[in-house]
C-alpha cells in the first residue's frame, strides 16, 4: 500500500514553459554571444549552482566573465528577466497540481519534494503555495546532492517514515531520477501531461517504456494500490 508519494517539481508539479520564459538562449541574445557557446559555458558550473557552491548571480556571472562580456549592468538585466520568468512560473502553478497534493493529504498519504535547483528556484519554491503541501523536501541546492543520487531518496523516505515499497515517484524523467526510484524500490510514474509545451532545443525527456505513463496529474490517485 502506497503511504508517501514523492514528486519532482520542474515539469512535474510546474512548468518552465509558460507565456515569458527566459533560457539560456534568451540570456546569450541579452549578452551579445553565441546560443550555443553561451549554453556550452553555462553548463560548466551548473554542478555548483545546483549543490549550493553558488548562488545563481555568481553562477551567471561567472559565465559572462568566461565569455568576455561581463557588466554589471548586464548581469542585473540577465538575472533580473530569468528571476521575472520564474516567478511568472510560480504564480501560475497548475489547480490541478495543488488539488492532486491537497487529494494525497485528505487521504492520509504524505508529500515530498525531491528537486535538483539553483538558488533562485529554491527560493521561490519555498514562498510558493505548494510548499506548505510537502511533508518533506529534499532540494538540491540546500542538500549538495544531486539527484539520481540515492541519498536524496532514502533520507526523505526516513523522514517520512516509509519504506520504498509504500512510495510512489512521480517525475518527467529527467536527471534518470525514475530510474533511480525505480532501482531503491519505489514505484515510478512518468508524468507527461506538461511534454507537449517544450520547444528547441529544450527537449524534455523521451518517453521512457519502462514506466507507467500518466497524462493528467489527478491520474497519479489511480495508482495508488
Amino acid at each position: 500500500m502506497i503511504k508517501a508519494v514523492i514528486f519532482d517539481m520542474f515539469e512535474t508539479l510546474i512548468t518552465l514553459f509558460t507565456e515569458h520564459t527566459y533560457f539560456g538562449e534568451d540570456a546569450a541574445s541579452d549578452a551579445g554571444v553565441d546560443p550555443v557557446l553561451y549554453r556550452k559555458v553555462w553548463h560548466e558550473n551548473e554542478k555548483d549552482r545546483t549543490t549550493g557552491k553558488m548562488t545563481i548571480e555568481e553562477g551567471i556571472g561567472e559565465t559572462l566573465q568566461k565569455l568576455g562580456v561581463y557588466s554589471d549592468e548586464l548581469l542585473k538585466t540577465i538575472v533580473g528577466k530569468r528571476l521575472f520568468a520564474l516567478q511568472e512560473t510560480f504564480d501560475q502553478i497548475p489547480d490541478e497540481s495543488v488539488q492532486l497534493l491537497q487529494e494525497l493529504k485528505k487521504r492520509g498519504i504524505k508529500v515530498g519534494l525531491i528537486t535538483n535547483t539553483f538558488s533562485d528556484e529554491r527560493n521561490l519554491i519555498r514562498s510558493s503555495k505548494l510548499f506548505p503541501l510537502f511533508n518533506a523536501t529534499r532540494i538540491s541546492y540546500e542538500e549538495g546532492v544531486l539527484k539520481p543520487d540515492p541519498s536524496m531518496y532514502l533520507s526523505i523516505m526516513e523522514e517520512l517514515g516509509v519504506t520504498p515499497e509504500e512510495c510512489l515517484y512521480v517525475g518527467d524523467g529527467g536527471s534518470k531520477e525514475l530510474f533511480a526510484a525505480r532501482d531503491i524500490g519505489m514505484k515510478a510514474l512518468q508524468a507527461s501531461w506538461f511534454r507537449e509545451l517544450a520547444f528547441e532545443p529544450h527537449i524534455p525527456c523521451p518517453v521512457l517504456p519502462e514506466f507507467p505513463q500518466v497524462i493528467r496529474q489527478l491520474d497519479v490517485l489511480d495508482h495508488l494500490s
